[in-house]
């Protein structure tokens, strides 16, 4: 579209909407995508705010549906907004009124994205070297935290179990901060079967909990020249976190190879679930780091002397 007078191109943000009725059936429908139900028919979620719509149309264009923005926010993002349309992304210009209709958490950019179904079978079968399994983990903010860490420490893979919190909950989503588009993510899965298949797959399994047999910070001391007896976390590890208000019950403790806790120096009774996890992947990044030159070798040897 060009400005008559100039013969310009107008910019995206000063076209005139597209979408513009807070009660038409295409907002209807937008908005009916954060509750889960329509999720699951729809195959579709919702991607709030200029971070995660970023992230999506950089990583995962082909499961972009639509991308809508205001104005104002079209101009704050447009970067976004060009990388979309250069994708070939349906964009569509919406009024604040529309917008609001369909998300009040958005800060004026989402997008209407496919939802991708894995497998654990495909997931595992590009040999993971680290991966955060949530077991009944229920609270999204946790869970979409849980997942940003994964990503930030560098997991190959995510794996929420039993009856943990829908991946595309809203909250979920725009917890990740983006980082549901960098890391596989399977769901749908009992406990049981994703150990089986991580084992099978060549992991240590190793479950965070406050009653854990070894020290977190003990085994990053061994790492790579692990004794006997004592997991290795230079070895591909996946980390198992239980339920925020229940932790791990022991038949689930009993599935890892392994129950690890984590050292707690201060006066604290705890740390939360995000924050635990955020330690356990970041030991198994480190471990997993190749050992850079004059660095000094772990102490214990393999048949554990030292």
């Amino acid at each position: 579209m060009n400005d008559l007078s100039s013969g310009r191109p107008v910019p995206f943000s000063h076209r005139v909407p597209e979408v513009s009725n807070p009660r038409s059936d295409r907002v209807k429908a937008v908005r009916a995508l954060s509750g889960r139900p329509a999720r699951l028919r729809h195959q579709q979620f919702l991607v709030e705010g200029p971070q995660g719509v970023r992230e999506a149309v950089r990583h995962a264009a082909h499961l972009v549906r639509d991308v809508y923005v205001t104005s104002s926010a079209a101009e704050r993002h447009a970067e976004i907004v060009d990388d979309a349309l250069g994708r070939n992304l349906r964009v569509h210009l919406t009024t604040p009124d529309a917008f609001e209709a369909m998300s009040t958490d958005a800060q004026g950019i989402l997008a209407v994205v496919r939802a991708q179904e894995l497998t654990l079978d495909d997931a595992v079968s590009g040999s993971p070297r680290l991966v955060a399994v949530l077991a009944t983990v229920r609270d999204p903010g946790n869970a979409g935290t849980v997942i940003r860490a994964a990503d930030a420490a560098g997991a190959d893979l995510v794996v929420l179990a039993g009856e943990s919190v829908d991946v595309h909950n809203p909250k979920v989503v725009r917890s990740t901060a983006g980082s549901l588009f960098h890391v596989p993510v399977v769901t749908g899965v009992t406990l049981a079967e994703t150990v089986h298949a991580l084992r099978a797959a060549g992991l240590v399994t190793l479950a965070a909990d406050g009653t854990g047999d070894h020290d977190l910070d003990d085994l990053l001391d061994v790492a790579g020249a692990a004794p006997a007896g004592t997991p290795d976390l230079a070895r591909p590890t996946a980390w198992v976190f239980g339920n925020e208000a229940w932790g791990l019950p022991s038949e689930d403790r009993e599935l890892a190879d392994a129950v690890v806790s984590v050292p707690i120096r201060g006066q604290a009774e705890s740390l939360n679930l995000a924050t635990a996890a955020t330690v356990c992947l970041y030991a198994s990044s480190r471990a997993h780091r190749p050992r850079r030159a004059g660095a000094s070798a772990p102490t214990g040897g393999a048949d554990g002397t030292l």
